[in-house]
């Protein structure tokens, strides 16, 4: 006993440490992308008390939706990103990998096709259950496929991500809705403003929905026999769980567009840090990836200032480049 409180007072503080400076840098993250941008924003504008300074509205009306979004839209990708990857039980997907953002921006494309009139929510709902089906669709083919390598599973969701994004942009080269249907797939923060971000927050509830059930998830993503004998339902656990990973991915697609690698990078390098502790580590991802979608969003906007290329082109650039360093490390380990 006295050994192990030895350690765990020293493990409680590295921990206490590593919190402190995650969430410090976060913050600066924030505080730099309201300070980034074309207008001059300086920080006396927050306690100014005229309302028609410009520079306090654009502060106000954009550049803090526009954070707020970034935190909320990684966190809730990056957190669904680790669920379809326990209820696959494959480390190698994400929802842009098995068809689930394919699937939400299909059911825009309907929505915009046969009720444009609709409210957005209520386009969001459509799109939810597109991705909904589009992800009950991938564990469906999954489950009738002999799975001889851990690499077939992305494979498989790959091709069925490309057939329904090749029906997307089919139907939508019919009715002249290609530039719309890019402005869909490619994620983008800079027409957040006041207003229009707020649906986001119906993905935080989500996440944080997910946090607190990352136990139950994680024992479903260990097989319906292993779940069976805790005494859990296991498929009511499979339909929660996609309908979290459905919900978000329709919210952050409608409100922005999709984000790839968020939910792929972003577990698999907490795992690799942190170890294989789900409960531990769901929020480690959250912050992670609220702070690698800031952190490629702030470097679309320096690079070519005063333009700035769209934060989905960055992720997929730094996404590729981080996933191809982890499979690297994975194989020198295996090696080893």
């Amino acid at each position: 006993m006295r050994l192990r409180r030895r350690c765990d007072g020293p493990t409680a503080r590295l921990n206490a440490l590593a919190w402190s400076g995650a969430l410090v840098a976060l913050f600066a993250l924030a505080l730099a992308s309201l300070a980034v941008g074309v207008s001059d924003v300086s920080w006396d504008t927050l306690w100014s008390d005229s309302e028609d300074d410009l520079v306090a509205q654009v502060l106000v009306y954009s550049r803090v939706p526009r954070t707020l979004a970034l935190l909320l839209a990684g966190s809730a990708m990056a957190v669904a990103g680790l669920l379809m990857q326990m209820l696959a039980r494959n480390h190698f997907v994400e929802p842009s990998t098995v068809g689930t953002v394919e699937s939400a921006t299909l059911g825009m494309m309907v929505t915009m096709l046969f009720a444009p009139q609709l409210p957005v929510f209520a386009k969001m709902g459509v799109a939810a259950l597109f991705a909904l089906a589009g992800s009950a669709l991938f564990l469906a083919v999954l489950s009738r496929i002999r799975l001889r390598s851990a690499w077939i599973v992305p494979l498989v969701g790959l091709i069925l991500a490309g057939v329904i994004e090749a029906a997307t942009t089919f139907v939508a080269y019919q009715f002249d809705m290609i530039q719309v249907l890019r402005a869909w797939s490619n994620g983008d923060f800079s027409t957040i403003v006041d207003g229009r971000y707020e649906m986001l927050w119906l993905s935080l509830a989500a996440t944080i929905a997910a946090c607190f059930a990352a136990d139950r998830f994680t024992v479903a993503g260990l097989g319906e026999s292993f779940a069976t004998n805790l005494g859990l339902n296991y498929r009511a656990l499979v339909w929660q769980g996609l309908l979290v990973v459905a919900l978000v991915t329709a919210c952050v697609v409608v409100t922005v567009g999709g984000i790839p690698f968020v939910g792929l990078i972003v577990p698999n390098i907490v795992r690799l840090v942190v170890g294989d502790n789900v409960r531990r580590n769901v929020l480690w991802v959250a912050v992670l990836g609220a702070g690698l979608t800031m952190a490629c969003d702030l470097l679309g906007r320096l690079l070519i200032a005063p333009y700035e290329i769209p934060v989905g082109t960055v992720m997929g650039v730094v996404g590729s480049a981080l996933f191809l360093g982890i499979l690297l490390r994975q194989r020198r380990m295996a090696g080893g």
